[in-house]
């Protein structure tokens, strides 16, 4: 597996020809409007006819219903914007008796407003589900409102299983399936029904939408579910799931061996529990002296020196660890790496291998974001404490799994293996079918459905370079023509969803929603950083020499955001996206 920017010049240069507001042709020279096939109409509202009442009129197979209120205006305020007056319900589909003996269902809760704009919106959430969020339409980039501020029907659900059977639920196979693809594909016509049983008609438009997990469960609604919804928000799509769990667990008894013996740190859970403290392999510090490295060799990439790497591609070409980091000719300071850290990091970044030589993961870019503490967290803190769960969830048979002395190899091809009590593979199960030939998504683009991601560059979970491996798979199989119906915009130095030295505030929910409705597709995503007086809550890092509230236009992939030559470094309309 390579180490670099799994992309060339030459396939950059070619990309950038589909990108409407970037180019004016295709790649064979043909006029490229960025519009597909087909226009889907737009959506139309409706009022609220009843609420209370759906608990004993509403009737869905294998659905009950617990319980049905209006909510007034005012009370729930997600970023300190109240929320308009709407109808919450809570149920739950499917309830049985597991093979486990434990009781399953399917927990949901939708919030229906009174004013409601005619769409439906499925909140994917993150992590291993387990949890009924509040369904306000959460959409990642912390954007200051969610689905359901804008007038959406939002659906939320824990995907099949509750927060005390987490992890364990993975070996039990219906509840494996239900957090793979199933709770969705359950939930989708129910709520379309509630939605009609609600306003008198059901959704004109139908969107889903998350980040992480989230972002997985919308690219697996694309393969799978393709004709249910017209708009798919995929953020930070963690799509190989498995894959980037096992490299946590892979690069674990790496990073102690270079740790301080015998540290430790306390578990963010248990806070009387103490876990070994990998983070002293790469110290803050240490992390530090990288970022400004990466930062003083590929600024200036993009035409200006403000902190934003936004020439990532250009950036792997140009930064090398080995010459542009001082390495210590003794003890370590925190200004100098180690020739044994630098040949860990450098193989943390690759993705990591198996004994045997079989790539684990994707390559993971160079980018500001290793100086944050969310890339710390992913890797010294959540690789002991949330993927060892991979064990009972991502592979067959279910099994528990100790980071510190766990076969690679054998975890490697528990990933793809069939297990006869669950018929399909923890990969079937849990990645978007057509992954590696995504021609199964030509059926969206042919008939008017969307598909937006973002990412952030410096994400230390789930990787950019797997994100763009993915859109390059997806052009190709449909012809070098995907970017009518899909487009991808990279988020510089922002970690997992949100945070580090970014403009991470964004709303991809509306431009999305244009793009379906109305033709109009997204030649770039208006951000902004959090910093001091942010309503969304501030990010505590963001630069001290930023403006708290600094501008950039997100660019769809592989165009590069760039700088005019004059202009506020603070200011968006200074930049515009350019082929690389």
């Amino acid at each position: 597996m390579q180490a670099t920017f799994p992309v060339s010049t030459s396939a950059a240069l070619a990309a950038v020809a589909l990108l409407a507001g970037c180019a004016a042709t295709g790649p064979d020279n043909r006029p490229d409007s960025g519009k597909s096939v087909a226009r889907l109409a737009a959506a139309t509202g409706a009022a609220l006819s009843r609420c209370e009442a759906l608990v004993s009129q509403f009737r869905f197979a294998d659905t009950l219903l617990d319980s049905a209120a209006a909510v007034a205006a005012g009370p729930v305020t997600p970023n300190g914007h109240a929320v308009a007056a709407h109808c919450l319900v809570k149920g739950r589909m499917k309830p049985r008796k597991g093979s486990d003996g434990q009781d399953y269902a399917i927990g949901f809760e939708m919030r229906l407003p009174q004013a409601w704009n005619g769409r439906f919106y499925h909140q994917a959430n993150g992590g291993i589900d387990g949890v009924v969020h509040p369904a306000l339409g959460a959409l990642g980039g912390g954007p200051l409102t969610g689905a359901l501020a804008q007038g959406f029907a939002v659906i939320s659900s824990d995907a099949g299983h509750t927060g005390r059977q987490n992890p364990r639920f993975g070996a039990e196979p219906q509840a494996r399936a239900d957090y793979g693809y199933q709770a969705v594909g359950a939930l989708t016509p129910m709520a379309k029904a509630l939605i009609a049983a609600a306003y008198g008609k059901g959704p004109e438009r139908s969107y889903i939408g998350g980040c992480s997990n989230g972002g997985r469960h919308t690219l697996v609604a694309a393969a799978r579910y393709g004709d249910q919804y017209d708009g798919y928000l995929a953020g930070a799509p963690g799509y190989r799931l498995p894959n980037a769990a096992l490299a946590q667990l892979w690069a674990a008894p790496q990073w102690k061996a270079l740790a301080t013996p015998e540290a430790a740190v306390a578990h963010p859970f248990a806070p009387n529990v103490r876990i070994p403290d990998l983070g002293s392999a790469l110290t803050a510090a240490e992390r530090a002296t990288v970022s400004r490295a990466i930062v003083q060799r590929c600024d200036v990439l993009d035409g200006a020196r403000d902190g934003i790497v936004s020439a990532t591609a250009a950036c792997q070409s140009a930064f090398d660890l080995a010459r542009d980091v001082p390495t210590c000719s003794s003890e370590r300071n925190g200004q100098c790496l180690s020739e044994a850290q630098k040949r860990l990091l450098t193989r943390v970044q690759a993705g990591g291998k198996t004994p045997g030589g079989q790539p684990i993961y994707s390559s993971f870019p160079w980018d500001s974001g290793i100086s944050g503490a969310n890339w710390a967290q992913w890797k010294f803190v959540n690789s002991q404490i949330l993927d060892p769960g991979a064990g009972y969830i991502f592979m067959s048979p279910p099994r528990s799994v100790n980071p510190f002395n766990l076969d690679v190899e054998d975890g490697y091809k528990a990933i793809y293996a069939v297990d006869p009590a669950f018929g399909e593979s923890a990969d079937t199960v849990i990645t978007p079918p057509g992954k590696d030939n995504p021609a199964n998504l030509a059926s969206l683009r042919s008939r008017g459905a969307k598909m937006l991601v973002f990412h952030g560059v410096s994400d230390a979970i789930f990787s950019h370079d797997d994100t763009v491996a993915y859109m390059q798979r997806l052009d190709r199989a449909l012809g070098g023509r995907s970017a009518d119906f899909a487009r991808y915009f990279p988020v510089p130095g922002m970690a997992h969803c949100s945070g580090g030295p970014a403009t991470d505030q964004f709303d991809a929910l509306a431009p999305l929603v244009r793009w379906v409705e109305q033709g109009e597709a997204p030649a770039g995503l208006s951000a902004s950083a959090r910093g001091a007086g942010n309503a969304g809550g501030v990010n505590a890092e963001v630069p001290a020499d930023w403006a708290p509230n600094r501008g950039r236009t997100l660019c769809p992939w592989p165009s590069v955001s760039t700088y005019k030559g004059s202009g506020s470094l603070d200011a968006a309309d200074s930049f515009i996206c350019k082929a690389p």
